[in-house]
């Protein structure tokens, strides 16, 4: 299966159904009144996590998705259908990116983890909604608002407790398939790893997920070879397990070259604890090497091991679960934006801005007063007359005086205009 761990999409929630104006025309029913039915909701486009699924594969030739839009209202009071929601299946680890704000909004990292990404539009209101003792044969109705549009980054970040790190054929692949059920690839040429691979390890009662990532070499975090691709991978990881070829010609040299790329890639990786093995101690310059690197970093416990025959893992397992169980999860927000602190946030929606545009040009701007202008059909004057009293309601007049907006001054909210009256001149 290809690896696929980032793919681009437009995502449109449906648009509400209309609601209408009608009335019952019926022969025994002279008095029959308003009958004009609610328009029905537009589906919303939801992220779920989806356990059968390791790779965005099913969404790479994806352009855009799109939910229905909910069906208009109709006679006889009846509602128009609201759509179903598009659900996205996707693997867990999954995070969404909204292009225009640059930012998480979503981060898929448990089993049950479900997201509406983009809210459908609500259906509007027929004439039957409308109906009062005050009045009982209403003429007019609300159109539906629009479903949500985003230009969205789909990327996948593995969930993973420990990450293999080291430069090419140094050992980590075998590693893997020698302490879980994972079987990578395994050859004697470098990059053989050519995508993550996972898995499963048990150490006694406990287990823990490690992740095998394609060999990095010098310049990684600037887009050398593989390992920059997957890098990112590692930002989920709370431990690594850092593999160093002691039959190599320098591994310290090695060591030293990968946690270099560690630091320099964003999301403080060079902190993430370490778990130094010294792999490969039956080859002929293995211990001189060893006595080099302990010389070198005195401070540093080293692990040695041969991967080959599963020799010496078993403390290093051991000493990789007691370190998880004392180390927290990682903040699951973008690592890159130190000043993201919450992934999912509701805000009190704004009620309007005022803009002053300059040549008696004014424009207002609002989540609210943006609602009640989609939800409005200016083809009927009714429904102008409950905007203009909605207006009113919420003292656009008042802030346009404050502003300095004065009479026969020009004023916008989306494309429509409306000569600014002010009673008190």
């Amino acid at each position: 299966m290809q690896f696929i761990d980032k793919v681009k999409l437009k995502l449109k929630a449906g648009n509400g159904g209309n609601g209408i104006v009608a009335f019952k025309r019926e022969k025994y029913n002279p008095l029959g009144g308003p009958s004009g039915g609610d328009g029905g909701n537009g589906g919303s486009i939801i992220f779920k996590v989806d356990t059968n699924k390791s790779t965005l594969l099913d969404l790479r030739y994806s352009k855009m998705i799109r939910a229905q839009d909910g069906e208009n209202g109709k006679g006889n009071s009846m509602y128009g259908a609201s759509r179903d929601d598009v659900i996205v299946k996707v693997p867990l680890g999954t995070i969404v990116k909204d292009i225009a704000l640059d930012e998480v909004i979503a981060d898929l990292n448990t089993l049950d983890s479900q997201v509406v990404i983009c809210q459908g539009g609500k259906g509007g209101k027929g004439n039957y909604h409308f109906k009062s003792s005050r009045n009982n044969a209403p003429d007019f109705c609300t159109l539906g608002t629009p479903g949500e549009e985003r230009d969205v980054i789909i990327e996948l970040k593995l969930l993973a407790d420990v990450g293999l790190v080291g430069l090419p054929s140094v050992g980590k692949s075998t590693l893997l398939s020698v302490v879980s059920n994972a079987r990578p690839e395994i050859a004697d040429y470098p990059f053989t790893t050519l995508k993550p691979q996972l898995g499963m390890v048990k150490v006694g009662d406990s287990s823990f997920v490690m992740a095998d990532l394609p060999g990095l070499i010098e310049g990684a975090s600037e887009g050398r070879g593989l390992g920059h691709e997957f890098l990112k991978h590692i930002e989920r990881c709370r431990l690594i397990i850092h593999v160093l070829d002691m039959g190599h010609e320098d591994p310290i040299n090695d060591f030293e070259v990968i946690n270099e790329e560690l630091k320099r890639y964003p999301g403080n990786l060079g902190d993430r604890p370490q778990i130094v093995l010294a792999n490969k101690m039956d080859l002929d310059n293995a211990e001189e090497n060893l006595k080099a690197f302990k010389e070198k970093y005195p401070d540093i416990e080293v692990f040695e091991a041969i991967t080959l025959i599963n020799e010496g893992l078993m403390p290093v397992l051991y000493k990789a679960n007691e370190m998880l169980k004392e180390l927290p999860q990682f903040p699951l927000y973008d690592t890159h934006k130190t000043d993201t602190k919450v992934v999912y946030k509701y805000e009190e929606p704004k009620q309007f801005d005022i803009y002053n545009e300059g040549n008696g040009v004014w424009r207002i701007e609002g989540d609210k007063i943006e609602r009640l202008f989609l939800n409005t059909n200016f083809q009927d004057d009714d429904s102008v007359l409950r905007f203009s009293r909605a207006l009113s309601k919420m003292k656009v007049d008042e802030a346009l005086r404050e502003r300095g907006c004065k009479n026969g001054d020009q004023v916008f909210i989306h494309d429509y205009s409306f000569d600014f009256m002010d009673e008190d001149e």
